[in-house]
């Protein structure tokens, strides 16, 4: 074959592979659309049950129970059947996921590509978001919305969690005379630093003025915890997170008189001399219950069962919570109505309004702390046998 020969045929090849991968790419393109709008249809179908919203892994069409969910900008706007297609086409260039959900105002559903972080990166998630242009980013397990400019991501800021607490409640807050603090409370606080990934501080508080010190400004500290019990008159004013320890009233008394006490009938009486801390419910209590009997206030509440056992008080009213705790650590001491407490209620965390968005991760951390059985171990740990059983 002469050289004219030669280069003709090496034209016709290359023409003819050129020619081969251009028909190949084009079948591709038109097999990866199809592909695409089958995954767009099956989006859209699994949307129509799930009104209230979703993330759908589009690779298994299954839907995460872990992770935080945070929407690409690209994909912002995106609404109805006719714009899923791009949607699905971002998510299977980068992470696979789709989020969508009823706008119940103009009755589209809108749809994001959107990446999933593991849940101990919030403050990824949350800088994610905020560089997108979101408002917020979603944690799964937890049903929880996180905005991205809120209180949330100020703590996430800072990398630290203020905690007020009184540190005279054992054992729930105690506050030792170097500076360090303990206690049953103490630990539900690390707990939820630990699952925000921050550090975390403790700020003295007191009974008599918590709830002003709660809403100070400037702000003192993010939340407060340790033996505060939930009520009306709080959440009137305040947040209040849900209960993570049952509480109820009871006293402590000499174990030689745990017989003389069986009812309030028993204490009020103006020979009995009952001794409360001031400024909290105790006190409340005492006054609205004990109307003869000879109500002495203490300043400083981890003083009275000392004080009760030494005779310089008869009664003191305290909870099912921190009664055990005294019993055990001094044998002159007992609590007869503990089994029987004179009124039922619950222990949370208080925080300033306007906080919505902490409430619902500090709400969501308790519900996993019961689920995971943190909560049980550290009532065991405390001798929170009590209260533990009937919260249950």
């Amino acid at each position: 074959m002469n050289c004219n020969k030669w280069f003709l045929f090496a034209v016709l090849i290359i023409c003819g592979t050129a020619s081969f991968a251009s028909c190949s790419t084009k079948e591709d393109v038109t097999a990866e659309q199809s592909n695409i709008s089958i995954i767009a249809d099956r989006v859209w179908a699994f949307s129509q049950s799930h009104p209230d919203g979703f993330t759908l892994d589009i690779r298994t069409m299954t839907e995460p129970t872990k992770g935080i969910a945070v929407s690409y900008a690209a994909t912002q706007h995106s609404h109805s059947r006719e714009q899923l297609d791009s949607v699905v086409s971002h998510a299977l260039q980068h992470d696979g996921y789709v989020g969508g959900w009823l706008n119940s105002k103009d009755g589209l559903y809108y749809f994001d590509s959107a990446r999933l972080f593991s849940e101990d990166s919030l403050k990824a998630a949350i800088l994610f978001g905020r560089a997108g242009g979101q408002h917020s980013v979603y944690i799964l397990s937890a049903d929880v919305e996180v905005p991205v400019e809120g209180k949330v991501a100020g703590i996430l800021d800072r990398d630290t969690i203020f905690f007020g607490t009184t540190g005279d409640y054992r054992p729930l807050s105690f506050r030792e005379d170097d500076g360090t603090y303990w206690g049953f409370g103490i630990e539900v606080a690390g707990e939820i630093a630990s699952r925000l990934g921050v550090n975390i501080r403790f700020v003295p508080t007191s009974w008599p003025t918590l709830s002003a010190d709660v809403q100070a400004e400037p702000q003192l500290f993010d939340l407060a915890i340790g033996g505060i019990t939930i009520t009306d008159a709080r959440r009137e004013t305040m947040l209040m997170s849900d209960g993570y320890l049952a509480n109820g009233k009871t006293i402590l008394c000499r174990a030689a008189d745990a017989d003389r006490y069986k009812s309030l009938e028993d204490i009020d009486k103006p020979e009995v001399r009952v001794m409360v801390n001031p400024g909290g419910l105790n006190e409340k209590f005492a006054h609205e219950n004990l109307t003869h009997a000879t109500i002495i206030v203490h300043q400083r509440n981890e003083e009275i069962p000392s004080l009760v056992a030494e005779g310089v008080a008869d009664v003191m009213i305290t909870e099912i919570t921190e009664a055990p705790y005294y019993v055990q650590a001094d044998s002159r001491l007992a609590a007869p109505l503990i089994d029987d407490p004179f009124n039922h209620g619950e222990i949370g965390i208080l925080m300033r309004k306007g906080q919505e968005d902490l409430l619902a991760l500090v709400n969501a951390a308790i519900r996993q702390m019961k689920a995971d059985g943190t909560l049980h171990q550290l009532h065991e740990k405390y001798g929170l046998h009590y209260a533990y059983n009937s919260f249950h």
